[in-house]
């Protein structure tokens, strides 16, 4: 029986192991041989499913004369598409790529790399930059987070980033948090062919219209806040206010460094010295900008706002510890009749006046308590007490 198991294992055995040379596979490691010792399924490592890396690309859509075609498309496949019809455009909408992947669609659509590294860090303050005939506009989106109550460390607007890669026959969207989702936008897009007629302007017009529109909303419920921070500021019940006003002042802080700086790129896309943006889509950026104008107010005003009842509660920390000044100065008054009389009587001298009298003592503290009860009285009607 012994004989016939070595004879199988010989007969198994390569020609090189028989030789006393055991070659290994090219790609053999220790590591991946212990993995295929220590499967739970005994299943090698090559047989393992592995899990593919996570991919930044959410939507490609080839778009002709203002239609979406159908179909799944590789983003190099649908650029060449697009660059072969007359009136044709891809839009790209990628989230938080990472470098690797930002640098092979950056290399099929000529992407300068300065542009790509901003995208993928998305750092950058709201901007417009053009790049041979590659415009990059980068936006900050915001969204205002419901609570039930205003707290120190309440997050009441929640930001992110949008960066758009604007060519001739593409729009890549670069979307950094959940501050403002594009699909909607896309859907709605989709329902206009008219507009979409109009190339990859018109779909950063509907980007740029959906984040200002965020911003209205944003600073509306704002509002509904400073109300009801307003009113407990001056309830005379309420406690820890300063704190809220901090919390809140900073929130709106960074809701302005999203809105403010806007300003200058849309100025730079309507005006008329930009020719790469069609007449017709100008027209519709001027309307975002009015829309972004209105915002612009509003948070300057409700910095003005913020301020003053910051200065108004300030105020009243400071009437309420005069007021607590005042009391105290009050009783000490009233503590330093009884403690003035004592204090004379309380002198070892031997010819004192009223030492030998029966009732001076008694008269002594019947003085000490009217002189008490009169300064009391009069501390009481000038609001001391």
């Amino acid at each position: 029986m012994t004989d016939r198991i070595k004879r199988d294992r010989a007969a198994a055995t390569p020609a090189s192991v028989a030789a006393g040379r055991a070659l290994r596979p090219r790609n053999w490691s220790p590591v991946r041989a212990m993995t295929r010792r220590l499967s739970p399924d005994g299943t090698s490592a090559a047989e393992a499913p592995t899990d593919s890396p996570r991919s930044a690309v959410v939507d490609c859509a080839l778009y002709l004369d203002g239609r979406r075609q159908p179909g799944d498309w590789n983003f190099a496949a649908a650029l060449a598409e697009a660059r072969s019809a007359e009136n044709g455009f891809v839009w790209l909408g990628l989230h938080e790529p990472d470098l690797a992947e930002m640098t092979e669609i950056a290399d099929s659509y000529g992407l300068h790399e300065l542009a790509v590294e901003d995208a993928v860090k998305a750092q950058q303050r709201p901007k417009l930059e053009r790049f041979g005939e590659v415009s990059f506009l980068v936006l900050r989106t915001a969204r205002y987070c419901e609570h039930t109550e205003l707290t120190e460390n309440s997050e009441v607007v929640e930001t992110g980033q949008v960066m758009l890669f604007i060519g001739p026959h593409f729009l890549i969207s670069v979307r950094h948090g959940d501050a403002c989702r594009l699909a909607p936008v896309r859907e709605q897009l989709e329902d206009r062919q008219e507009l979409l007629l109009h190339g990859p302007w018109a779909v950063a017009y509907a980007i740029t219209d959906r984040v200002v529109d965020l911003y209205l909303e944003v600073a509306d419920q704002l509002e509904d806040d400073m109300d009801v921070l307003e009113i407990e500021v001056f309830d005379r019940q309420a406690t820890g206010r300063i704190q809220r006003i901090y919390q809140l002042k900073r929130e709106l802080v960074e809701f302005k460094r999203a809105v403010m700086p806007l300003q200058r790129p849309l100025l730079a896309v309507t005006t008329q010295m930009n020719r790469e943006v069609p007449k017709e889509v100008r027209r519709y950026f001027r309307d975002v900008q009015d829309h972004l104008s209105r915002t612009v107010e509003q948070v300057n005003a409700y910095d003005d706002l913020l301020n003053s009842i910051l200065q108004a509660r300030l105020a009243q920390v400071t009437v309420d510890q005069n007021n607590d000044m005042r009391k105290i100065a009050a009783w000490a008054a009233i503590a330093a009749v009884w403690t003035a009389i004592a204090g004379i009587y309380g002198m070892n001298f031997e010819f004192m006046p009223e030492l030998k009298v029966a009732y001076g003592y008694p008269v002594v503290l019947a003085l000490m308590l009217t002189i008490s009860l009169a300064l009391y009285r009069w501390f009481r009607r000038n609001d001391w007490l």
